[in-house]
């Protein structure tokens, strides 16, 4: 069995010490170097080059993104990046997920051993799924946007503080429900950022962690016709707004009299992840059902596939991303193995399947 080689680099002796103690366990990874800062790094890697690299940021004499940006113009290699929950390490961590990073571990300021060692699953899950990654999927060519006539970005405060109005009343027509994972703040980017400002209520399910998704959905929003952000319990579905599922939190779709509106909720673990995919994808079915239109895209597992068929049986249009431009064709597969999707198509397309139904 060919094993999946490592290099390791954060400028914590502890990470770097219990990181490589958790992956060699693992019979099919090998950590193979470890390293203080990215300077270090390349020496060893210029030896044996690996397959995943674990990175931290905040490091000495080269910054974590830096090195990021490097690799990917001179040797794409997929990254797990290693990165703390401050709010300026959310923001910093997405400048690496636009570099292109391939997975993200959260670790906190104090009792960093035994975080590491608790989350030794997520850890082992994140360089599994970076090996198995397409590289040059993750900076894929821009998708063009679908033309139509130039209009002011929608607002959904303003949406919403005027009851009965044309957009209010087509809420109930059309749901799209998103659900990602690996390599999927990159396919996000593109289909959303390829909607023209009219379009139908989209709520989107990513694995990533905590506070990293109030980033991600800003950033999203500033390059987008559409607005996006961060869910909030009891946001409305509306026309023209983009809802993210928060790191951490589940988010189920509900239904109130002639709207549709997202509850997020606690609750444990599913398919080893909060926000799931399949939970969204299961109240869709429910509340939505042939109202509804179901995306699930790039990533390693299965979370999503059952829900996806549960939103096919309910008469729910069903497409899943294609394996030659997924980072990871892993929920896709599976969700086409169960019998839950009705049409495969690339990521280019689904802006266009988004809009026509």
């Amino acid at each position: 069995m060919k094993k999946i080689k490592v290099m390791v680099v954060d400028d914590s002796a502890v990470v770097r010490q219990v990181v490589q103690a958790i992956l060699d366990q693992e019979p099919d990874i090998e950590v193979i170097g470890a390293a203080s800062d990215p300077i270090f790094a390349i020496d060893r890697m210029n030896k044996q080059w690996p397959d995943v690299i674990v990175l931290d940021i905040e490091m000495p004499r080269m910054d974590g993104i830096t090195f990021l940006k490097k690799i990917m113009a001179e040797h794409p290699t997929p990254v797990v990046i290693c990165s703390s929950l401050a709010e300026k390490g959310a923001a910093t961590t997405m400048q690496a997920l636009e570099a292109g990073a391939v997975e993200i571990i959260t670790k906190p300021q104090v009792g960093l051993k035994r975080f590491l060692e608790e989350s030794s699953h997520e850890l082992v899950t994140a360089v599994r799924a970076a090996a198995m990654a397409n590289v040059k999927r993750l900076k894929a060519a821009p998708i063009a946007a679908v033309k139509m006539a130039p209009a002011p970005k929608l607002n959904a405060d303003a949406i919403l503080a005027a009851p009965g109005s044309h957009a209010m009343a087509q809420t109930t027509e059309r749901i799209v429900a998103i659900g990602t994972s690996t390599g999927g703040t990159q396919a996000l980017e593109a289909v959303l950022t390829a909607l023209p400002r009219v379009c139908p209520g989209i709520v989107i399910v990513q694995h990533m962690p905590e506070k990293f998704t109030a980033s991600f959905a800003a950033r999203l929003n500033e390059l987008c016709q559409i607005e996006v952000r961060e869910a909030r319990h009891n946001d409305r579905v509306i026309p023209g707004l983009a809802l993210i599922a928060p790191g951490g939190k589940h988010m189920l779709l509900k239904r109130s009299g002639a709207y549709y509106h997202v509850e997020v909720v606690d609750g444990p673990l599913v398919n080893r992840h909060r926000p799931s995919v399949d939970v969204l994808f299961r109240s869709v079915a429910k509340f939505a059902g042939k109202n509804a239109t179901g995306f699930i895209m790039t990533g390693m597992g299965d979370d999503g596939a059952r829900g996806m068929k549960e939103m096919h049986e309910a008469g729910a249009p069903t497409i899943a991303q294609d394996e030659a431009t997924c980072v990871v064709f892993g929920m896709p597969k599976e969700a086409i193995k169960l019998g839950g999707v009705d049409r495969v198509m690339g990521l280019q397309d689904i802006p266009r399947a988004i809009l026509s139904g």
